[in-house]
């Protein structure tokens, strides 16, 4: 009977012995199976490798994520970007984007949509930054006109696989459908841009073969058209979906999809952190947040990258134009209006210039005026074009294209008037205007200037020069500072 007691008194702890090793077992092979993955997510770098404030560049925002996040030290990542890479500062636009690809390799990124910006420089050099980039440039919805294929020969590619932490994870790319309208249509000429969803049913198709865990798709479109695509292709199971163009601060679920997008500049950043279970076959949680680029240690390996490029910038564009008591922001009419008006100072024949507003991309600064400030308020490669109009073909391109700014006419409560004779615009007459190419090419919705005039006149003058010589005419300093009327 003691035996039996003793047995009795003992049970428990030998049944607590032997079934502890099951459970931790259990718990162990659970956790065993379960990855996890962390995605950083950038767009719209637009070349301000050096930042639009000072510190909080591609150096910082790298010193931030290995502070913050534990990147490339604690941890897997994947690092994408939702396009539009080089057009911006003459530290990237001078060297047509050489730089930027050099300082995003440095960085690690993995693969990147292709933005409508990546043609500003034509499909040569797009190839050429291609083949520089140690990361894939995505975008499965172009293809050439003629052959209806996918551009490979310019190294685009429609996705691309990688494995992170035993996860296989497939990525998509798509481009904006209003690229031809946002580049200039000449260099994009030979390709076509499909509809989303169509294309990336037929790619997740093919994609599925390879046998992904996740599938991302990283794009080059606002979330006002990237929304309503998540929730039409919600059956492919797609578990993220970047966007771009817009240049939106979004982190956000739209039903199983995240949704994140960066405002762009390098400013800023989107995060998503996703958890795996590799024995279930299935994604068991995510997260996902938007955080701001400040107060990262700048990472000196990507700030020397920057700094061999400010030097190269410095040697080609340090000349000084003149001086500004005051920071005039691209908006500004008073700059909008200094920029087409030394157009018309190149051609006395012409009464009017029209520009699309969204032509000027950076402000002119405070303090001295150079070259480099120039190249960055203007960074595309247009030249000046002379049209003959009606006063009706005017008026009507005033009003259809995409935020206009004009300069030889005054705009009164009903009327519009000439700026040099002071009468109201004649419909029936014809005047010579002054546009930029990319307008000419039907860019940002002016597709009916060359129709009004199949015969417009190309002056070869880059649209940025006028503006050079006449701040040179200016001869400010800093005891007579330049004064934008």
């Amino acid at each position: 009977m003691r035996l039996f007691l003793l047995l009795l008194l003992f049970l428990p702890v030998l049944l607590a012995c032997s079934a502890a090793p099951y459970s931790s077992t259990v718990e162990l092979s659970a956790s065993a199976d379960v990855r996890e993955l962390t995605v950083l997510y950038s767009n719209d770098e637009h070349g301000w490798m050096e930042g639009r404030e000072p510190g909080l560049g591609a150096a910082g925002l790298l010193g931030l994520w290995r502070e913050k996040e534990g990147y490339l030290e604690n941890g897997p990542f994947l690092l994408l970007s939702g396009g539009d890479h080089w057009t911006g500062p003459a530290i990237s636009t001078w060297f047509e984007g050489e730089g930027m690809v050099e300082v995003m390799n440095a960085m690690g990124y993995d693969a990147t949509a292709i933005g409508n910006h990546e043609f500003d420089f034509g499909l040569d050099n797009l190839e050429q930054r291609v083949r520089q980039a140690n990361f894939p440039y995505l975008a499965a919805n172009i293809q050439w006109r003629a052959s209806e294929t996918l551009p490979i020969e310019l190294g685009i590619l429609a996705y691309t696989t990688t494995v992170v932490n035993d996860l296989t994870i497939g990525i998509i790319g798509l481009s904006t459908i209003n690229t031809p309208s946002t580049t200039n249509p000449i260099n994009i000429a030979d390709l076509v841009f499909l509809d989303y969803e169509p294309v990336l049913r037929e790619t997740v198709k093919q994609l599925e073969a390879l046998g992904p865990d996740l599938i991302f798709v990283v794009s080059h479109v606002c979330m006002a058209a990237l929304r309503p695509l998540a929730v039409a292709v919600a059956d492919l199971n797609i578990s993220l979906m970047g966007g771009g163009h817009c240049n939106e601060l979004v982190a956000e679920k739209v039903g199983e999809t995240i949704l994140l997008e960066s405002n762009g500049h390098f400013r800023s950043y989107a995060r998503a952190h996703f958890e795996y279970d590799l024995g279930r076959d299935s994604l068991i949680n995510s997260s996902f947040s938007v955080e701001h680029n400040e107060a990262g240690s700048r990472d000196e390996s990507v700030a020397q990258i920057v700094e061999k490029w400010r030097a190269a910038t410095e040697v080609e564009l340090s000349a000084v134009l003149g001086f500004s008591s005051r920071e005039y922001p691209a908006n500004d009419d008073r700059l909008q209006r200094a920029v087409i008006e030394s157009w018309l100072q190149i051609d006395s024949t012409a009464e009017l210039a029209i520009n699309n507003r969204l032509a000027l991309r950076a402000p002119l600064p405070r303090g001295e005026v150079t070259l480099a400030d120039v190249v960055g308020l203007l960074p595309f490669e247009n030249t000046i074009v002379a049209v003959e109009l009606s006063g009706a073909e005017v008026l009507q391109v005033i009003a259809a294209g995409q935020r206009p700014f004009v300069a030889g006419l005054i705009r009164t409560e009903n009327d519009w008037l000439l700026a040099k004779t002071g009468r109201i615009i004649d419909t029936g007459e014809t005047y010579r205007v002054l546009i930029n190419s990319f307008m000419y090419e039907g860019g940002a919705g002016y597709d009916a200037i060359a129709e009004y005039d199949s015969a417009g006149f190309d002056t070869e003058i880059h649209y940025r020069q006028p503006l050079v010589d006449w701040l040179l005419e200016q001869a400010s300093t800093p005891g007579q500072p330049l004064a934008l009327p």
